[in-house]
């Protein structure tokens, strides 16, 4: 297990450490502002600062709150309508076309109406992340509900499996890797959407309001700061969603 994770995390730091290289090298050498451009030990100094005074780790939960809120009630109403969508031919053809058209909206676009409805509040961030996290999670439920092999579809007539059981037996196992797939586009998406939702929408605890804070003052350090904990945290989030998504379809 050791040895197999030592190239691993060799491969994955590799590429980090150039680039930090590469910014120390350009800050070094005076070929930037560091009124814009700080250097590394300006950002990382900035950064212990901002979580030891207790500023990051509030910023950093709230917006994970937040996240999770909004990708739940995504998943919560991208699922069953996925399946529906799929299993369903006639539900199919009466929504299918107009879900198609919902999906090419762009998320953005949302902010001005999602406001109008639900005030600019904490409401409407979660509503507004959730539509992020719902469109890929229904187009991945629709996917697999629809990708039952012909081999067991035949399977499940010859048992004589009653609809019910067909669904519960056949096509949601089948139908179980798209849906963690979309899951986990879903979490990436959601957490996009968090940032968008905190920076566009009211000022509220977030890392959100790390970046306006920066922004406003003229500290890119401190705007750094946001940006590589948001980095650090989006992939967090996708690691321990493959890690999870692997768990559930380790049968197969």
């Amino acid at each position: 297990m050791t040895a197999g994770l030592a190239p691993r995390v060799l491969r994955f730091s590799l590429l980090p450490l150039a680039l930090l290289a590469l910014w120390q090298g350009v800050t070094a050498a005076g070929w930037t502002d560091l009124r814009e451009f700080p250097a590394p030990a300006t950002v990382f100094a900035r950064a212990l600062g901002e979580w030891q005074s207790g500023v990051l780790p509030e910023a950093l939960l709230a917006s994970l709150a937040r996240d999770l809120a909004g990708f739940a009630l995504g998943a919560a109403a991208g699922i069953p309508l996925g399946l529906t969508l799929g299993l369903s031919p006639w539900f199919g053809r009466l929504v299918g076309p107009t879900f198609d058209s919902f999906k090419q909206i762009a998320i953005f676009a949302w902010i001005p109406l999602f406001g109008l409805w639900f005030g600019m509040g904490e409401s409407a961030k979660v509503v507004f992340i959730a539509t992020a996290a719902f469109v890929p999670i229904t187009v991945n439920a629709w996917a697999g509900a629809r990708a039952l092999p012909q081999t067991l579809e035949e399977a499940t007539a010859v048992l004589r499996f009653s609809p019910w059981q067909r669904l519960i037996w056949a096509r949601l196992p089948a139908a179980l890797p798209d849906i963690v797939a979309g899951l986990r586009v879903g979490l990436i998406n959601a957490w996009l959407a968090t940032v968008g939702a905190e920076y566009f929408m009211s000022v509220a605890p977030g890392l959100g309001s790390v970046l306006i804070s920066g922004r406003d003052l003229y500290a890119m350090d401190l705007v750094l700061v946001g940006v590589l904990v948001l980095g650090l945290t989006g992939v967090a989030l996708d690691t321990v969603a493959s890690r999870l998504g692997a768990i559930l379809i380790r049968w197969q």
